[in-house]
């Protein structure tokens, strides 16, 4: 299965963290049905946590504790939404949500909410999310409240996750307002914009049939500064701020010419938001059009700081590149 792209930036925002079942949602009869096989039935368990509180402000949430844990994730839709787009796989949300151990009842994440409210964006993607958030939004319309109780091999697994205070054995709760459903985007295979001149001074790239690049490093210093310079221009939708964009990308090691990252070597585009990495690699986003290929050369100020990534390779005086395709994008909620 596709890892979680090593740019990301994922403190603090649970939706960013990937799991490792397989399982991602159960039979359902429930009525919005694009794709019903894959939409997610109540229980008895999820009908057990109680909302109050109007959709789109903070949820109050009820529930006993230690909450008995589903055999897989269960769904209920505690406000029911009158949007007519239904969340199918490769569909964009815009949602704010609070999150539950369910075995201490304690509080382990929360988004902003209300119509001002910085929007968090994901995909229904099984290959980036945890089965049970993916199992939880599929089939949603704009307007639901939906509640979600996840076991834990629908979440963080056998190791659970000691940065959100879950446990081995711990489930969690999901109350989630889908503030907008957007369509799949359409996504190329790989960059198709023209040819733009390399610019002198920089790594060259090589591409493969497929697409995927090889970068060869100078033996230079790398520049002091950001730097991103087209390689391709495409005639595309132009990347805003905060968009959720798909991409292909290869992140290389200036000081050693390492590539430390690709999704090229697992099938099929990547998606997050701009907002949601290390900060050169927005800027390298943000302002380019569908279609074209980028390259960032970013030095530690704008990547990973001093403390790097170790677990990478990445140290903490290490400048990056990165070759990026971007293939679609999606705009954010306004």
């Amino acid at each position: 299965m596709r890892k979680l792209p090593v740019l990301l930036v994922i403190a603090g925002a649970a939706l960013a963290l990937t799991g490792c079942s397989s399982t991602v949602s159960n039979p359902s009869a429930d009525s919005k049905t694009a794709s019903s096989a894959e939409c997610t039935a109540p229980g008895k368990i999820s009908d057990s946590v109680k909302v109050t509180g109007d959709f789109g402000t903070s949820p109050k949430v009820t529930f006993k504790t230690p909450l008995a844990s589903p055999k897989s994730t269960e769904r209920s839709v505690v406000v029911e939404g009158k949007g007519k787009e239904v969340a199918k796989t490769g569909s964009v949300l815009d949602v704010s949500y609070t999150a539950y151990n369910a075995t201490t009842g304690k509080t382990i994440d929360t988004t902003e909410y209300g119509a001002d409210a910085k929007a968090t964006q994901l995909s229904v993607d099984k290959t980036k999310y945890i089965a049970g958030l993916v199992a939880a939004v599929n089939c949603s319309v704009s307007g639901d409240r939906v509640v979600a109780v996840m076991p834990p091999a629908d979440g963080f697994g056998t190791e659970g996750s000691s940065g959100f205070g879950i446990g081995a054995k711990d489930s969690m709760i999901f109350v989630i307002d889908v503030n907008k459903v957007s369509a799949p985007p359409v996504v190329l295979a790989k960059a198709n914009g023209a040819d733009v001149k390399p610019e002198a001074g920089l790594p060259t790239v090589k591409l493969a049939k497929d697409g995927a690049p090889t970068i060869t490093i100078p033996k230079t210093d790398p520049p002091a500064e950001l730097k991103i310079a087209p390689l391709k221009k495409g005639d595309g939708a132009v990347v805003g701020e905060g968009d959720t964009v798909s991409v292909e990308y290869t992140g290389v090691i200036w000081a050693s010419g390492k590539t430390f990252d690709s999704s090229w070597k697992t099938e099929g585009a990547t998606s997050f938001p701009t907002s949601g990495v290390i900060p050169g690699f927005g800027k390298a986003l943000v302002g380019q059009t569908v279609g074209s290929q980028v390259m960032a050369v970013i030095p530690p100020g704008d990547g990973y700081g001093a403390a790097g990534v170790p677990n990478a390779g990445i140290g903490g005086t290490d400048t990056l590149v990165f070759v990026v395709d971007i293939l679609g994008t999606t705009p954010a909620a306004k």
